[in-house]
């Protein structure tokens, strides 16, 4: 596995991160922690160091599970969660990062995943009732007591990273991207570059779509984000495949799959991207390992960027609610 550095500043990672919100996204969504357990250790065998988690995936039960897998293997690893949600009997509420909040939320999230420290902490969305230098306050200190290694925020619009790192240096951002959402090359990718701050894309496989493994119309469970996701719709589906056939088209002329150029593609965007794919299938895991490996030329980069101009997708990434609390 090859390593990148995220940002000027912050740590050595492998290529591929892991995502590990499938173990558990919410109540009655959970794998068994035993099968979590040995996916985890199959990252590792396979040279992941960087895993990703949250206190609402489950809620609380995602990290319970990291840390089981990672108990005695804990200092070869990156651990990276989030804080940034109210919590009302168990369920998670609105945006909430006031700084007792932040402490509460990382003091729970350090005994879940068994460690005195979380290397990225992240803002896992922007509090608009909470000034961002308040907020990175709260990190700075976390961090000068060795809870905290360095400072991350999700889904974040450039303001708010800024007025965050005039109190403590924002490392890290991470967002969805992917080859069917490529927002963030117009203004955040170029601010990323020029401040040194480190991405790590969340959904690089279009939550499994750009894979081939969703056909059109599918339906998911209650419990399945993609169901309230308009670009998920069965008629967003039927549009969106036509790209799904070309990337597979093309994946199988380079003689790998759909997964390994999508990844290949966002690895090849710049050097301090990080993906965290997220899968609870070894076989899968491997493909996307052995993605960060795929070199593709400048002429094949070309063709991908034209093929994708040429097939415009359809349907928001988000519903109405979520894409309030994005970019803020």
């Amino acid at each position: 596995m090859q390593t990148r550095r995220l940002g000027r500043n912050g740590p050595v990672v492998s290529a591929v991160g892991y995502g590990c919100m499938q173990f558990a996204v919410s109540k009655g969504a959970s794998l068994p922690a035993s099968q979590a357990i040995e996916v985890v250790h199959k990252a590792m065998d396979l040279g992941v160091t960087l895993f990703d988690t949250a206190q609402v995936y489950g809620p609380f039960r995602n990290e319970e599970m990291l840390g089981q897998a990672l108990a005695g293997r804990r200092d070869r690893v990156f651990i990276e969660t989030k804080f940034g949600y109210s919590f009302v009997d168990g369920k998670r509420g609105p945006v909430c990062s006031r700084p007792e909040n932040i402490r509460s939320t990382v003091e729970d999230s350090l005994r879940r995943l068994q460690t005195d420290y979380i290397d990225i902490l992240y803002q896992h969305r922007v509090d608009p009732d909470v000034p961002m230098q308040e907020v990175a306050g709260t990190v700075s200190e976390l961090h000068a007591e060795g809870k905290v290694r360095w400072f991350g925020m999700s889904e974040a619009g450039i303001a708010a990273i800024q007025a965050a790192s005039s109190v403590f240096p924002v490392t890290v951002l991470q967002s969805e991207y992917s080859m069917w959402w490529r927002e963030p090359e117009e203004k955040i990718l170029p601010f990323l570059e020029r401040e040194g701050i480190g991405f790590v894309p969340f959904s690089p496989l279009g939550r499994g779509f750009l894979t081939g493994g969703v056909k059109p119309g599918s339906e998911f469970p209650e419990n399945d984000i993609r169901r309230g996701i308009p670009r998920f719709s069965a008629e967003n589906q039927s549009r969106n495949w036509a790209l799904v056939e070309k990337i597979k088209a093309f994946a199988e002329a380079h003689g790998c799959t759909a997964a390994q150029i999508a990844l290949a593609w966002v690895l090849h965007q710049k050097p301090f991207i990080v993906p965290i794919p997220g899968t609870t299938s070894e076989k899968r895991l491997a493909e996307n390992v052995a993605a960060s490996e795929i070199a593709l030329s400048a002429q094949e980069l070309k063709e991908i960027n034209e093929m994708l101009l040429a097939t415009p997708v359809s349907g928001e990434r988000y519903n109405e609610k979520g894409l309030r609390l994005v970019n803020r």
